[in-house]
């Protein structure tokens, strides 16, 4: 099936939604009026439609199937999750009592019969909730016996690892749409990259996180290709824009409150301050973006780190100083400053449409 087709049949549905509710309003209003003839016309062309996308492409048609395609989101994912768990305990309970011949070729093909079997319904199933548990059960399997073959062969843990779980995770997110899996293969590069980056600088790679900093090479990875075309692929851009958020925004949040564990080679005092100014211009310049762009995810994440790094140094300065109550005025108050602002850019940005069409 044709992910792309898929994402434009679903769209092409909202859209016909969305013209017959506006419809419905106009003709209320006595601004059009269309005759029975034209109204039986547009509405037999529509129920043709629908009834075509839906079967050829399993898109959600109104309302109630959409909150259903959400439970079965949730049970597919909850599925995913416990047979994962039966996989791994199953390991451990019988492990023992096999041979290590038997237990590095059952390492070695589960991960390859899984992967295997979402391959087979991949190319059979129009819906995606039977492939999705069948690629997260394959990548669950893969981070597992590549575990267990390095403790039987005594191979020395390292973070080339975490790459090579993130190839796959990322080759099955692409193969099958699946975000959750686009998501586990992130977590998984990020780390490598960090690791990677830490060890570069003197550190043993576990004690990556010692350095914040470690992950800002990760961030800017992601953020580069967030710029990547993924029209095809449901969400993908966002993911990769929201990653790389926070792993900017965290290092640079923990470093503008502890600078003693910085690279840079500062006093504490400056350090704070360096991160500090970096936070609130990026975060700043995030929402910009974002609304200038139409980018909610980024608007949003912005929004939530200006925020935290506006209400941290109001700790810092008036914790102490002020009665708790006065303290915690001060902070409502700037929440409602902030609402304003952000309400006279929504104003604007509708004026512009306005202006503009």
């Amino acid at each position: 099936m044709d992910i792309r087709s898929k994402q434009i049949a679903q769209h092409r549905v909202d859209q016909i939604r969305s013209f017959q509710a506006e419809l419905e309003t106009i003709e209320k209003e006595q601004i059009l009026l269309l005759d029975a003839e034209q109204r039986n016309a547009v509405e037999r062309y529509h129920l043709k439609l629908l009834t075509k996308l839906s079967s050829s492409f399993d898109v959600d048609t109104n309302k109630e199937e959409k909150q259903l395609s959400l439970g079965m989101k949730i049970a597919s994912f909850l599925a995913a999750l416990g047979l994962a768990a039966s996989i791994f305990f199953l390991f451990f309970q019988f492990w023992g009592g096999f041979s290590t011949t038997l237990q590095v070729v059952i390492l070695i093909t589960t991960p390859f019969v899984l992967l295997s079997l979402t391959i087979y319904l991949n190319s059979l199933e129009l819906t995606s909730y039977y492939v999705k548990i069948a690629a997260l059960l394959s990548l669950t399997s893969f981070i597992l016996n590549l575990t267990m073959l390095g403790q039987i062969f005594n191979i020395t843990p390292s973070p080339n690892a975490l790459f090579i779980w993130a190839v796959f995770a990322v080759l099955l997110a692409y193969a099958t749409d699946t975000r959750l899996l686009l998501g586990a293969g992130i977590i998984s590069f990020a780390t490598f990259l960090s690791a990677k980056f830490g060890a570069w600088n003197g550190l043993y790679w576990i004690n990556f996180g010692e350095r914040p900093e470690n992950f800002l090479p990760a961030a800017l990875v992601l953020f580069l290709i967030s710029f990547l075309p993924h029209t095809r692929f449901s969400g993908f851009g966002s993911i990769y824009r929201v990653f790389a958020m926070i792993l900017f925004f965290l290092p640079v949040l923990i470093l503008s409150n502890w600078g003693l564990i910085s690279y840079v080679d500062m006093e504490k005092e400056s350090i704070e301050m360096l991160y500090q100014i970096i936070g609130f211009v990026f975060s700043a310049l995030a929402i910009y973006i974002g609304i200038k762009k139409n980018l909610n995810e980024v608007t949003n994440t912005g929004n939530v780190f200006f925020v935290i790094f506006l209400y941290t140094k109001f700790f810092d300065w008036w914790w102490e100083l002020m009665p708790k109550y006065l303290f915690f005025l001060l902070i409502g108050l700037s929440a409602v400053l902030i609402l304003v602002i952000l309400k006279r850019f929504r104003v604007g940005s509708v004026g512009h449409i306005g202006g503009g069409s």
